[in-house]
């Protein structure tokens, strides 16, 4: 069978993608920006890749007319006003584009909407269902609540608030109940209703057995790592003021904090669960959930995270519009050093960042990521997916990937923290010669007057850097 996968390097999509092909699949994925799509070796063979933009209907003309039924796992987390529109908009030209082919089922998945007063994001799911039911296909559409997975944004939450606070108090939206679901149950119901006449032209609720407040998810996740943990929920504690909290202490982004904490107020119990019984499945635990995501934790097999998604990025950020680094109106910070081993360097090079550091002076770094993060920006939070492996459109704290290939010794990064300027650092490695560059382009005075108050840094972490990687 022939299935279009829409949001394809997205953390649904590319754990999905898999999923499909073992069942004997061949799948067109529908990416944005093919540099970011890096699907594994053994799944070349049964996948096709288009390059494609939702909110532009001239790029979605050459869908295959051969696709039986089709993905919609497209969303945005973003805080921009025109968004709910924007979504609007790109589900009208999918459900367009798919009248050209032999389509004959599209499965959405939303969130859980049981609420008459919706929060803006789960209201703009619904807008969505809404556009996409008037296609001539069969749409299926599940809902979700918080999925619970290695990588998830709402796993990683829960994971940084339990991990580094043992007395919380928080917002009173942590009594507000949800029913969660593992990731694993979520692409068992994504791949069971395709082309599956039961689940056509229906919306059902997909959830796990337990209902829990938000609070007993933390003291769950607590109890599963032995933690003592402790936690006062007080009454006065604005949106604004828990948007912050969650910035602050958590990894995620402002934007996605602010989209949380809207949606967090909402109550998301599942009401149709009829499609357990047409399925035969039988979800597992909240505590089986996160006993499953430690798994792929300790044996460093995240297939997937939210920190690779675009959320922080500029809204037309594409990699190839930063490939090139520029040089006319920049300044530059360039050094070289003999390395003592090529092979050594290379592995240390992209190992760099999250857990492992920057090799030298981290404490500034640190400050650096600190400062971006009072400034509104992502600082050093959201680490790195896999301690050793990078591909392009990965982050790296405060860095987005643009290049990688260890073979030609090239890593070129581009930074997504506050400034006023752009600014990217790339590491080149040929014939036992590791070359250092920093590039930034500034953006008016206050632009030069940056990248002249932090010369001194540069100096010493550069330098320093240089020196170790170069060991």
């Amino acid at each position: 069978m022939k299935v279009l996968l829409t949001g394809a390097t997205g953390y649904i999509g590319k754990r999905l993608l898999p999923s499909l092909v073992k069942q004997g699949h061949q799948v067109i994925c529908l990416v944005r920006d093919a540099k970011r799509f890096h699907p594994p070796a053994s799944l070349k063979a049964s996948i096709s890749v288009i390059e494609a933009n939702l909110d532009d209907k001239e790029t979605l003309n050459h869908l295959p007319q051969d696709i039986e039924a089709a993905y919609y796992l497209v969303h945005s987390m973003s805080s921009d006003k025109n968004y709910m529109q924007k979504e609007i908009a790109s589900a009208k030209n999918f459900r367009r584009a798919l009248t050209s082919t032999n389509a004959k089922q599209v499965i959405y998945l939303s969130g859980i909407v049981n609420e008459e007063n919706l929060s803006s994001h789960l209201q703009s799911r619904k807008n969505v269902e809404q556009e996409l039911a008037k296609g001539n296909y069969a749409l299926t559409t599940l809902r979700a609540g918080i999925i619970i997975g290695s990588g998830s944004a709402s796993f990683e939450i829960i994971r940084d608030l339990v991990e580094k606070l043992s007395i919380m108090v928080a917002p009173k939206w942590l009594n507000t109940r949800c029913q969660p679901i593992a990731i694993q149950d979520v692409l068992k119901f994504l791949t069971g209703c395709l082309l599956n006449e039961n689940t056509y032209n229906q919306n059902f609720d997909i959830g796990g057995p337990d209902v829990l407040t938000y609070k007993e998810m933390l003291l769950g996740y607590a109890h599963i790592r032995s933690l003592k943990r402790r936690i006062f929920v007080i009454p006065i504690m604005t949106p604004r003021l828990s948007s912050y909290w969650l910035y602050f202490i958590t990894s995620t982004s402002y934007k996605l904090a602010i989209a949380l904490v809207d949606s967090m107020k909402i109550e998301v119990i599942c009401r149709n669960t009829s499609i357990n019984d047409i399925l035969n499945i039988h979800p597992i635990s909240y505590e089986s959930a996160l006993k499953a995501a430690f798994s792929e934790i300790k044996d460093e097999h995240i297939l997937s995270s939210w920190k690779d998604a675009l959320v922080d990025s500029q809204s037309d950020f594409k990699l190839s519009d930063f490939i090139e680094v520029p040089t006319f109106g920049c300044f530059t910070d360039k050094r070289s050093r003999q390395v003592a081993n090529q092979e050594n360097t290379l592995d240390r090079i992209w190992s760099i960042g999250g857990e492992t550091g920057w090799y030298y002076a981290n404490w500034l770094w640190q400050l650096r990521g600190f400062m971006d993060r009072l400034n509104g920006g992502v600082g050093l939070r959201r680490g790195r997916t896999h301690i050793s492996e990078i591909h392009s459109g990965n982050v790296i704290d405060f860095w987005r990937v643009i290049y990688a290939n260890k073979d030609e010794g090239r890593l070129l990064l581009y930074a997504e923290m506050k400034l006023p300027g752009e600014a990217w650092l790339e590491f080149k490695l040929q014939n036992n010669q590791l070359h250092q560059t920093a590039t930034f382009r500034p953006k008016g005075l206050s632009g030069r007057l940056y990248w002249y108050s932090v010369l001194p840094f540069h100096f010493i972490i550069f330098n320093g850097m240089l020196k170790q990687l170069s060991k």
